[in-house]
């Protein structure tokens, strides 16, 4: 039982931190995201625009796929924002309203990239009403380098965590069929084939990867709960199919790591001769 105890622990812990670097890969493209939807390029229209050109193009932004939403800003509601922000009324200083009528657009995510914005605004700029199309182009370039450096990064710590993962679980199984060495050259010697042989010790590894999984799961569903409760910002559930694949790939890898590992040791200790096994 201390044996069962120790593989089930040893799986339910890696799965558990192995889900949890999943989690972060997921949340990592998520937030990005939201960072990308956050940028604004903002239309403004000159003297010359008419209502019926702002209401035309709007229309066709909101009809556009790859815009998230639009929105209009009249040059009378940018002075009164102007005027909340600052305190102060500085028309009063200026004697008329120097500001321009602005559509503000956000796009979708996949096309917040400087090509894309650089592309849409010469579009925009060639129309004789608009005086100007303005983006942060910075922090779009910054962001693009910083998440294809993140990802990567983030990929490789992946790739390294899924190798002790397995290497973890494999050892601890190994020493769980180190134990019955005896029973299955016994076995072996009495006419058992290999495979009538490994059958119940795969099933029973399974069983446990199962069970260490599903701890690893419950763990991870708990994580999740105080980490929402705690810090909505993060929305950890809005990403329903993400949150069910990590789950199902936490079950199957521990099962799948369970069966391999079981094949391999006790096919090991199916080949040794009696006297190697002391």
């Amino acid at each position: 039982m201390s044996s069962y105890f120790s593989v089930v622990l040893s799986i339910s812990l890696v799965l558990f931190l192995l889900g949890a670097l999943g989690l972060l890969v997921l949340n990592t493209k998520a937030i990005s995201n939201k960072f990308k939807e956050q940028v604004v390029l903002s239309v403004y229209f000159n003297e010359t625009a008419k209502a019926a050109d702002i209401t035309q193009l709007q229309k066709a932004f909101k009809l556009t796929p790859e815009v998230k939403s639009v929105k209009f800003i009249s040059k009378e509601d940018a002075a009164s924002m102007m005027q909340e922000e600052y305190g102060a009324d500085f028309l009063d200083d200026v004697g008329y309203n120097p500001l321009e009528d602005v559509v503000d657009i956000n796009l979708k995510a996949d096309f917040v990239t400087e090509q894309f914005l650089d592309s849409l605004s010469q579009i925009q700029l060639q129309k004789p009403f608009i005086s100007d199309v303005r983006y942060d182009r910075d922090l779009v370039h910054l962001m693009a380098s910083n998440v294809k450096r993140l990802s990567f990064w983030i990929l490789v710590i992946c790739a390294i965590f899924s190798i002790i993962a397995f290497l973890l679980i494999n050892s601890s199984i190994r020493l769980s069929i180190y134990s019955k060495r005896f029973i299955i050259k016994t076995m072996q010697m009495v006419g058992a084939t290999k495979s009538f042989i490994r059958k119940p010790f795969i099933a029973h590894s399974v069983k446990l990867g199962l069970i260490g999984s599903i701890l690893a799961v419950a763990g991870l569903a708990i994580a999740l709960f105080y980490l929402e409760k705690y810090v909505p910002e993060l929305e950890l559930f809005e990403q329903p199919i993400e949150l069910i694949i990590v789950g199902l790939g936490i079950l199957l890898f521990g099962m799948i790591i369970s069966w391999v590992s079981t094949f391999f040791a006790t096919q090991r200790f199916l080949k040794l001769r009696s006297d190697q096994l002391y």
